[in-house]
């Protein structure tokens, strides 16, 4: 049975839907975030063992041994997750303030996803030098950072200097989350179609803070830059391109290591015979053309990530002729997305204490992600675990933590069955308390 032509209107009508229901229940719930207590406190003389005095022992021992904050505090289940909204989701450059309702949905999927508790830090500066030593002066409070939302080029060089300066792991959720995800999204698709990944043909469309990580990342996993073609807004990027300033070094960068051939042009010319188109770029639904799909090699695979609209409709490439076709949306097949990927990887990096989140680990979680769902059958419509199974975080936690102790990176060295047995109780533990929390009323039943 051929799968329905849904409307644009329809889709739109749908994705309205999600919008309608947050302005009644953000006000409802004013904010989805909030601090309760993980300790016992059978009565008021427990004060006396958590605040003061006896909480003064704690911190003589932290100020004898500084990683003693780790075992004392909840310094290693907690992040921050700093932004300073200029460059949220879809919306752009709507500030600091406007940011936190992100800020906060992404500390509830760290938590829920991976058991990890994530603070919402929303700086009000576009000065990045400021917003690193910002950052650098918060490390004692937290155990890792994730950036989140932040305009690009800054992005490349906030996360660079920070990944160089500071003593616990930082990582830009944008960059390498989305890679990390995109690369196990494509490990599974060439399998699918029965293609190395060292001798695929791949488009990149668009060339933002995500699609340059991805690119980094899919070289470093054995994709040929010589096989890579690369596309901004002017067109493919080559040896000829002038037009590029100095402040977008990577994309230089590939200017010069990929597109061997030194192909010119633009989509159309850029996705000409190649295996592998990978679009995070204008919402469509025609930015990307059946007839450019056409062109590609046979059993070919189309991610379009753009959203809500992807950069074409899934059954357009479809018709088109793409063998595997994968989008940023959970109502189609082959869902892209950045919540199976972010929870689990700072999950692992916690568990052993790992001083930074290196391309390694994220590649590790990329590989492990895709062996969840080749464990339970590929197929040209499942090529990629989804929210909803649950067991995939920890799995994905313990690979990325055996990178970071093989790497020396960890300060903890544990065991396999260690490691999943931490990753999964704490995961639990937060989706349990939740339920409990709901079952009991706590958290109220939203009621139109």
């Amino acid at each position: 049975m051929s799968e329905r032509k849904v409307t644009t209107e329809e889709l739109l009508e749908k994705a309205k839907k999600p919008a309608q229901d947050s302005m009644k229940m953000h006000p409802f719930y004013k904010g989805k975030i909030e601090i309760v207590p993980k300790c016992v406190i059978r009565d008021v003389n427990d004060f006396a063992i958590w605040y003061t005095p006896g909480v003064a022992e704690a911190c003589k021992e932290i100020q004898k041994n500084p990683e003693k904050a780790f075992e004392f505090t909840n310094r290693a289940n907690m992040i921050g997750i700093v932004t300073n909204g200029t460059r949220v989701l879809g919306l752009g450059n709507i500030g600091p303030l406007a940011a936190m309702p992100v800020m906060e949905g992404k500390a509830l999927l760290f938590k829920y996803l991976g058991g990890v508790d994530a603070f919402p830090i929303c700086l009000d500066t576009r000065d990045p030098d400021e917003f690193i030593r910002t950052v650098k002066l918060l490390q004692p409070s937290f155990g890792g950072i994730n950036l989140e939302d932040i305009e690009n080029p800054q992005c490349f060089y906030i996360l660079d200097k920070l990944r160089a300066e500071a003593t616990i792991p930082v990582w830009h959720d944008d960059q390498q989350g989305t890679a990390a995800v995109t690369l196990a999204a494509l490990v599974n698709a060439l399998k699918v179609v029965n293609k190395k990944i060292n001798e695929a043909k791949i488009t990149m469309i668009g060339i933002g803070a995500a699609n340059v990580c991805i690119t980094k990342i899919m070289i470093k996993a054995g994709v040929d830059p010589k096989k890579l073609i690369v596309v901004d807004s002017k067109g493919i990027l080559n040896r000829k391109r002038d037009d590029i300033t100095p402040a977008h070094k990577e994309k230089r960068e590939f200017a010069q290591i990929t597109n061997a051939e030194n192909r010119d042009g633009g989509i159309e010319e850029a996705m000409k015979g190649q295996d592998v188109v990978i679009a995070l770029s204008k919402q469509g639904p025609d930015t990307i053309q059946k007839s450019w799909v056409s062109g590609m090699a046979d059993d070919a695979v189309v991610m379009v990530c753009a959203n809500p609209i992807p950069e074409m409709w899934p059954w357009d490439a479809k018709e088109a002729g793409a063998r595997v076709v994968a989008t940023g949306r959970s109502d189609f097949p082959n869902q892209v997305n950045n919540s199976i990927g972010f929870p689990a990887i700072f999950r692992g990096t916690l568990d052993v204490m790992a001083t930074t989140i290196t391309d390694e680990m994220c590649i590790a979680a990329a590989y492990e992600l895709a062996k969840c769902a080749e464990d339970k059958g590929l197929r040209d419509d499942y090529i990629m675990p989804t929210m909803d199974q649950w067991e995939v975080f920890p799995r994905e936690a313990v690979a990325v933590a055996k990178k970071a102790m093989e790497q020396g990176v960890a300060r903890l060295k544990l065991s396999e069955k260690e490691l999943f047995t931490i990753a999964e109780s704490k995961i639990r533990r937060a989706r349990d308390e939740v339920g409990l929390l709901m079952e009991k009323g706590i958290i109220p039943p939203y009621k139109e």
